[in-house]
């Protein structure tokens, strides 16, 4: 995308986001590439007030998501600084166009990965911890029914921030690892990391290969949010949300 128009598209999104504007497909996004010019532009706006970018979300992990948005790909999105927060943090919901929650597995990358192709197997070379993570979305009440994928990539993805525990050096086979989220001690969906491309290696190598293709890739101390392994949870109430990944960590983050 043009450049004038990619910044002028970046700057309606941060007037949107400000005025409360419900979430509706951008005009003028004719590719993904597109979409995430008008990222690169947006994420550059926010930094100002979010902090620098240390890490990435991956969206639209599972299949049934996937054809859903009608692609047959994931997504993703940058976090920033002052939008990570440790376990136990409190959110307001009226800070969110509507805030959604994701419970997932996040990694932290111990040494900058090749711009080449990647597998589960050799981006494990790469890894170098591992935690439960909440991840924090706003899709400002977007209407699922008529969703353009391009207009949610040009919103960063979504990501409006991420919860996460203390990491972990050793962990068990991610493929098998089940993770349990509750409200207010209450079960309310479970899954396994098989739920997340069938690895959530497979998430951070399919992010790696999108980065590489746009003059990128992973680097040292980066955190990616690999992917949900249950579907969105959209707080109405105050309450205390949980996620527990098995023989890893658990986090938690109150709601207001």
């Amino acid at each position: 995308m043009e450049e004038t128009a990619a910044r002028r598209a970046a700057e309606a999104l941060i007037k949107e986001h400000r005025t409360g504007v419900r979430f509706h497909t951008e005009s003028g996004l004719a590719s993904i590439p597109d979409a995430y010019d008008v990222q690169d532009r947006y994420v550059e706006l926010l930094r100002a007030e979010h902090g620098e970018p240390v890490g990435y979300k991956v969206g639209l992990t599972s299949k049934a998501m996937q054809t859903f948005c009608g692609i047959d790909h994931p997504i993703g999105g940058v976090v920033l600084s002052k939008r990570v927060h440790e376990s136990k943090a409190a959110l307001r919901i009226k800070d969110f166009g509507r805030l959604g929650l994701e419970f997932e597995i996040a990694v932290r990358i111990k040494s900058d990965m090749p711009e080449t192709a990647q597998t589960a197997t050799t981006v494990e070379n790469h890894i170098e911890d591992v935690c439960a993570a909440i991840e924090l979305v706003d899709d400002r009440a977007a209407e699922y029914a008529n969703l353009d994928v391009r207009s949610v990539v040009a919103d960063n993805s979504w990501n409006a921030g991420i919860v996460l525990s203390n990491f972990a050096t050793a962990w068990p086979n991610l493929e098998t690892v089940l993770g349990k989220a509750t409200r207010a001690g209450s079960p309310i969906g479970e899954g396994h990391g098989s739920d997340i491309l069938g690895h959530p290696f497979n998430s951070v190598a399919w992010l790696n290969t999108q980065l590489a293709s746009r003059g990128g890739g992973l680097k040292k101390g980066q955190v990616v949010m690999t992917g949900s392994v249950i579907k969105t949870v959209f707080p109405t109430e105050a309450a205390t949300y949980a996620f527990e990944l098995v023989g890893i960590g658990f986090v938690e983050v109150r709601v207001a």
